[in-house]
């Protein structure tokens, strides 16, 4: 008689932080918020043990769009303003992926807003990453579209003459289900924005308030930290970054919600979302659990969606032969 032998099962192995990071060099300006959000993503990635080969991060075009060479999972830099269709596209190939998408205020807001709003009505389970430092870096500081009407930075001949574009509000009319908003010199905290991005079950938006040392010299980084004006007793800076969690807000909509419900934390998170100047909050301003995501409908209305999703299947046999069964298709076509 012989003794059947168990082995153990092999322990995955623990990822380190360096297993996110790339050797090629970061050629972004110093002081550049950017650094921050690379941070963030990998330490989000390494928080979660998401392995690399199950992540993909797209970019488009400008200085944010680099991340993808950074951070050490695949990554497809694509067009300008086109990232999200590529993102998109890549989730339902393939639903065990993780999904990130980074784009600046001029990628994803200017050329790519109508791939932006798009994204939002549709609910695929990813996140996008919004570097928003209200110009155009990579090309010398024109004013992006969430430069605020009238503000003149250095690189503007006369104030912009545009109104700025506010991303949180249109992500709420377009219909993310987790909004956000992080500060790029906030790493830990705008690495749990990210996590809790990731793990959301649904399109999350995070808004990632990003200086540009190079090309806006209002909205610096002494700005955000209140250096311009100080407290008349203390005379220390008055911060003008507050972090919404530590004021007992609320952000999460449960799936079983009323539609009051629903209506109350939707005017809440307006109020919040137009609070700019003297006070910016970040943290999560909506997280909503109420609505199904795409794959979910593709699911029931293609019965073997997640049984086989079309990144998974093989299309060709060993000789590299399609074996596609087109016999159904023909059946139709046949003229009895």
């Amino acid at each position: 008689m012989e003794l059947e032998v168990k082995t153990a099962e092999p322990k995955p192995k623990q990822l380190k932080l360096a297993d996110y990071k790339t050797d090629v060099h970061n050629d972004w300006c110093p002081g550049c918020g950017d650094f921050g959000i690379l941070s963030a993503v990998q330490m989000a990635l390494n928080d979660l043990q998401i392995e690399p080969h199950r992540a993909v991060i797209f970019s488009g075009i400008g200085c944010s769009s680099k991340l993808p060479h950074f951070v050490k999972v695949s990554g497809i830099h694509t067009l300008h303003g086109r990232s999200l269709p590529f993102a998109i596209g890549a989730k339902l190939a393939n639903p065990a992926l993780t999904v990130v998408c980074a784009a600046g205020d001029g990628d994803g807001l200017g050329i790519g807003v109508g791939h932006f709003v798009n994204a939002g009505r549709r609910n695929v389970d990813f996140t996008y990453i919004l570097h928003n430092n209200g110009v155009y870096g990579l090309t010398k500081g024109q004013a992006s579209p969430t430069l605020r009407l009238g503000v003149k930075t250095k690189s503007l001949p006369m104030p912009n003459i545009n109104e700025g574009v506010n991303s949180l509000l249109l992500a709420l009319a377009s219909g993310f289900t987790f909004i956000a908003r992080g500060y790029s010199y906030e790493v830990k905290h705008l690495k749990e924005l990210i996590k809790q991005g990731i793990l959301h079950k649904g399109s999350a938006y995070i808004d990632v308030q990003q200086p540009c040392p190079t090309y806006n010299d209002i909205n610096t980084k002494d700005w955000y930290a209140g250096e311009d004006r100080m407290d008349a007793n203390t005379r220390n800076p008055l911060p003008r970054i507050y972090k919404l969690e530590d004021t007992g807000y609320d952000p999460l909509v449960k799936a079983d919600s009323s539609d009051e419900e629903i209506q109350q934390k939707i005017n809440r998170f307006i109020e919040k979302a137009m609070e700019w100047g003297d006070k910016i909050p970040i943290g999560i301003f909506l997280k909503n659990e109420s609505v199904s995501t795409y794959e979910m409908r593709i699911q029931e209305r293609i019965k073997t969606y997640f049984s086989s999703p079309p990144g998974t299947r093989n299309i060709a046999d060993t000789e590299g032969c399609s074996n596609a069964d087109l016999s159904a298709f023909f059946a139709e076509l046949q003229v009895t």
